[in-house]
């Protein structure tokens, strides 16, 4: 599997996201805290946090509650800004913008297959330019083997709406993958594997374009 890609959307050379800013203050950073996402019977007590590897070298296997892969936000991808206009867009044309608040992982050791719940919370911000009554939040999930060559090793691709009430400036919403599998790898391999989470409006973009039409055959020409 080749790389993935997660595309971050930046308006008006980020113009519209330095708008708000103030917002942004109070909910910007990503907290650890996983009071919200709930255990399931065989998964690991793992918080958000990285998983501690002081402990590997004395296990003789893998630990889902020491070796479960740690949880991060890709790079370029922790917040996604939509405007009105698509071409040369101001602040003032701020639809709404899309962040991350929190993020939580757990996982389940299944014969050769590590099975992983992956859980994000977040927030839509209001624009100037006003937002729909509902927005669409695509985000991806994605594991990834670390080193000079980044691989890919499973990744999953969410779209989901989210209401915004009349008058609501800042709206919550909650995602859960519940089944971000991959083949158990060698011990060494395993320390190197992280799990990114981000936003990827693009994501979906091919498997919704129409699929192209067939030409007609050609008739034979009469003899």
């Amino acid at each position: 599997m080749g790389p993935v890609y997660f595309v971050d959307r930046c308006v008006g050379a980020c113009g519209a996201a330095a708008l708000l800013a103030l917002a942004l203050a109070g909910c910007s950073s990503v907290s650890t805290n996983s009071d919200w996402f709930g255990s399931i019977p065989g998964f690991s007590a793992v918080q958000a946090t990285p998983a501690d590897r002081s402990a590997m070298a004395a296990e003789p296997g893998p630990s889902m509650d020491t070796d479960c892969p740690s949880l991060d936000i890709r790079q370029g991808a922790s917040t996604l800004a939509i405007a009105a206009k698509t071409q040369q867009p101001t602040a003032n044309d701020l639809r709404y913008q899309l962040t991350f608040t929190q993020l939580a992982r757990q996982c389940a050791l299944n014969g050769p297959v590590i099975r992983m719940r992956v859980g994000v919370q977040g927030r839509v911000l209001v624009g100037p330019a006003g937002a729909p009554n509902e927005v669409s939040v695509p985000v991806r999930y994605a594991v990834v083997q670390e080193g000079v060559e980044p691989k890919t090793i499973a990744t999953k691709f969410r779209r989901f709406p989210v209401a915004i009430p009349p008058g609501q400036t800042n709206v919550s919403f909650t995602d859960i993958e519940e089944d971000l599998s991959f083949p158990m790898p060698s011990r060494a391999a395993l320390d190197a594997y992280v799990v990114y989470v981000g936003f990827d409006d693009v994501g979906d973009r091919n498997e919704r374009r129409p699929p192209a039409k067939k030409a007609a055959p050609k008739k034979a020409a009469p003899r």
